[in-house]
């Protein structure tokens, strides 16, 4: 929630909505006792996913009740419209309206992979193939509907009509932006040829559209180089889900090119929310940034000073540093995530128990957790070590920013890559941890083996 303080640093501050919390959980509890269907779902989930039942929600659609337009209003939610949303906690959207059945909306990537795995094969979809908005109802009982949506880059509710030459565009952006060349002998180059790439899109299609294609093609990159993602990826497939639990995307900068990175996510129209610092020991801040529209969240790592964090580091040029930091080292050994190295990590909402739990059955270990509140949890899965370019080694050697017996480390054994990251949040907390944070960065420093 932004605050009036004029600080960088607190002018965003995120609580608990416990009060929230349980009017949500109040409004499932009839869906999952009355539908087959979506109790075997939620079972489904837990135990198949290691995800909650409550993380996949998109939105209700409620009759129209004064006393359920009270509560709402008396736990924080706003109206808009016929739509009530909360501005300070992770919460679907409600809707309020006249003679409708109650009906459970829930996120996936894509309706007909959802119905395939479903082997629901007989039911009918509103919306063209690839529209911005996607939907089929899945469950009919007691006169309540489940369905399930997909959004590309829409918050509205509308199926909105969806023309031939915005299909092409859509089918041929995605293909641009999976396809984008990615490193480039000076990486300015590389920033010079995704910004053309976004700008050739953005003459097409909307920019909420644009932000969907290219963060779904940068999770693709982030999975074909992450062996956790892609067992994730799978269980959750198995389920038609895709990756519509995705809580934040994560990049590590270097210094030269954070104001590039920030550029560039303001162009698919991020926003800037709060700053983030690790601590002096650590030497690593971070702007976190959201397009509201498209549901993505992004944390840009950077190396910084404590003086830093307090001007406006997301936009005014970062000048070089003799030492390079843990965000920094990562870029020289691996080149920036923006470009070839590909994300540090995604974030996905889980049940945290049950899904470390059930990743190490499949080979997949998890770190310490670095934060364990009530209400937020987070650990990253075991680090993906990737090979080392020699000549990086040589150019980290050259300026001393590597010891030989760490590049040698580093040449036989590659260097930590990427991580899956497992958070629950609780009570719709919608920050992060920045007290845990500093533990966590200095154990993913490559130098320390990982």
């Amino acid at each position: 929630m932004a605050t009036a303080s004029g600080n960088p640093l607190t002018d965003f501050h995120w609580t608990v909505q416990p009060e929230a919390a349980q009017l949500v959980a109040e409004l499932l509890q009839p869906f999952v006792e009355h539908s087959d269907f979506v109790r075997t779902l939620q079972s489904q989930l837990l135990t198949e996913t290691g995800t909650r039942l409550a993380d996949w929600i998109d939105s209700f659609a409620l009759p129209d009740d004064a006393a359920l337009r009270s509560r709402l209003e008396n736990c924080g939610f706003e109206r808009h419209r016929d739509v009530y949303a909360h501005p300070r906690g992770l919460f679907p959207r409600v809707r309020c309206l006249t003679g409708i059945i109650p009906q459970l909306h829930l996120k996936v990537e894509s309706v007909v992979d959802f119905l395939a795995a479903q082997r629901l094969s007989e039911i009918p979809i509103e919306g063209v193939p690839l529209a911005p908005l996607r939907r089929a109802c899945v469950d009919a009982v007691d006169g309540a509907q489940c369905w399930v949506v997909e959004r590309h880059g829409a918050d509205g509710f509308d199926i909105e009509p969806f023309s031939d030459t915005l299909l092409a565009a859509v089918l041929r952006n995605r293909e641009r932006f999976r396809l984008r060349r990615r490193e480039f002998d000076e990486s300015r180059d590389g920033f010079a040829h995704a910004s053309a790439l976004i700008d050739a899109a953005r003459n097409e299609l909307p920019r909420d559209r644009v932000c969907e294609l290219f963060f779904a093609a940068e999770r693709d990159y982030w999975q074909s180089r992450n062996r956790a993602a892609r067992v994730q990826r799978a269980r959750q497939d198995a389920l038609g889900l895709g990756w519509a639990n995705h809580d934040h995307h994560t990049y590590r900068s270097s210094r030269a090119h954070f104001a590039d990175l920030i550029a560039l996510l303001e162009t698919l129209g991020f926003e800037c929310r709060e700053r983030f610092y690790a601590g002096r020991e650590a030497g690593w801040g971070a702007q976190v940034l959201e397009q509201p529209r498209a549901g993505v969240i992004v944390f840009a790592d950077v190396d910084l000073s404590p003086e830093e964090v307090a001007g406006d580091f997301a936009h005014e040029p970062l000048p070089p540093r003799a030492e390079l930091g843990t965000v920094g080292l990562w870029c020289r050994l691996h080149g920036e995530a923006f470009l070839e190295a590909g994300m540090h990590h995604l974030e996905c909402q889980f049940d945290f128990d049950a899904a470390r739990e059930q990743l190490q059955r499949d080979g997949v270990g998890s770190m310490k957790p670095f934060t364990d509140f009530a209400y937020l949890r987070q650990a990253f899965t075991q680090g993906e070590h990737w090979p080392v370019r020699e000549s990086r080694l040589a150019a980290l050697l050259a300026d001393g920013s590597i010891t030989p017996a760490q590049a040698e480390t580093f040449r036989t054994q590659g260097a930590l890559g990427s991580h899956l990251e497992i958070l629950q949040r609780n009570d719709g907390y919608k920050g992060f941890n920045q007290t845990g944070i500093n533990e966590i960065i200095l154990a993913t420093d490559p130098r320390r083996g990982g």
